[in-house]
């Protein structure tokens, strides 16, 4: 059993808070320069999903630490445009995300694991998987439709044979996607989209681990073992085996009851700056732990969108509220043509209406909407001092 160092250093709760902000990117100047590109590379990891309310969340990402990012802007950093190589690959790491390129090599643990074990969800018809690779061999990058169908009926989970295939060979590591067409994954094979000095699966599970552990106590800057684990969905023994020799140092935070880890450099100078206020995707890396969220900021985060709508609290895409470095709110969206509307709205009492008013009039001028309206506030008698604090806004 590896002896593991005691922490030399102790940080408050409010400490650690704001070293978790200043690595996701919420705190200090936004690094506008490196865009969107940076803010992956910072992360690590942008999760992907289907739900589409103000904007799908792989955009709501850079556009909670960036402000106002075009669409295009996103999708020429995150897939494959014109000649140029791809600069992401989408793995399973927190969940279906966005990686950056450099790291394909880190995880060959993953492909080595899945190659290695059944796979019971969905059948492989026999000789699909063979036809799959060498459609894509010979005619480029394909959709699942053009490979022969995405679904055999209507209902989402019925996939057709080539669907597993294909999906089967992004799992191995044999194909990628590079892009998306309409939310549909474009596919081609690794060999051809993914650079060559990076195109390998080489090193050993350890080292794999070891560099994925680093990246994810950097990307939180300070996080328990679980918080670490979580971020790239390892076993707590994976982090384990590897977190004396990942880079990160041990440290005590005030109110955790678990040992934790830092990254030094974030030790190395007190954070300080700006707060971003905004918006926040439910599928944000600052607060898709429940865990983690809870401890650091003292607030519960659900995500309710699979919850029956009659058993919702805080309503279908419930959007925390960031400002001040606090989570302070929720709004759930919707659209109405040019108005962007506050479905329902929760407020950490009436100190957060000039955030949350803030934080909706940017929303709303970024996906392009001129007006804000407010349906429901959970406390009724900041209705009105909301409204008017809209309107001031939006003057």
């Amino acid at each position: 059993m590896t002896t593991l160092p005691r922490p030399t250093t102790e940080l408050s709760a409010d400490e650690a808070r704001r070293i978790a902000l200043r690595a996701q990117g919420f705190l200090g100047a936004p690094d506008r320069r490196s865009g969107v590109r940076g803010v992956l590379r910072r992360l690590g990891a942008v999760q992907l999903d289907t739900i589409s309310v103000l904007a799908r969340s792989h955009e709501l990402v850079p556009y909670a630490r960036l402000g106002a990012v075009g669409r295009e802007a996103v999708e020429d950093a995150y897939w494959k445009t014109g000649s140029r190589p791809p600069r992401t690959f989408e793995y399973w790491s927190h969940a279906a995300c966005i990686l950056p390129v450099e790291e394909w090599p880190h995880f060959a643990f993953r492909r080595r694991a899945y190659r290695g074990r059944p796979h019971w969800n969905h059948e492989l018809p026999d000789g699909a998987y063979e036809q799959v690779v060498k459609q894509l061999r010979a005619e480029g990058p394909l959709t699942a439709t053009e490979l022969g169908g995405a679904k055999r009926t209507s209902e989402w989970w019925d996939w057709s044979g080539s669907k597993v295939a294909v999906e089967r060979a992004l799992m191995y590591g044999e194909v990628v996607c590079v892009e998306r067409r309409g939310w549909k994954r474009v596919y081609d094979l690794a060999e051809r989209a993914i650079p060559d000095a990076l195109l390998h699966d080489e090193l050993d599970d350890t080292e794999c681990l070891r560099r994925l552990v680093g990246l994810a106590g950097r990307s939180l800057g300070v996080g328990t073992r679980a918080d670490i684990a979580d971020y790239h969905r390892l076993k707590a023994e994976q982090v384990d085996a590897v977190i004396a020799d990942s880079g990160l140092v041990p440290v005590t935070v005030e109110g955790w009851s678990k040992p934790a880890w830092a990254d030094p450099a974030a030790l190395a100078a007190p954070p300080r700056g700006r707060h971003r206020t905004t918006l926040l995707s439910p599928f944000d890396s600052l607060i898709w732990e429940r865990a983690r969220t809870e401890r650091i900021f003292g607030f519960t985060h659900r995500l309710e969108a699979y919850v029956p709508k009659p058993k919702r609290v805080y309503g279908y895409f419930a959007m925390p509220v960031l400002a001040g470095g606090r989570l302070v709110g929720r709004v759930d969206p919707a659209r109405a043509g040019r108005t962007l509307v506050a479905k329902q709205v929760t407020l950490d009492g009436r100190k957060a209406v000039p955030a949350v008013a803030q934080a909706l009039v940017e929303a709303a001028s970024w996906v392009d909407c001129t007006n804000v309206r407010v349906e429901r506030v959970d406390a009724p008698e900041l209705r009105e001092p909301l409204v008017l604090e809209l309107a001031r806004a939006l003057a």
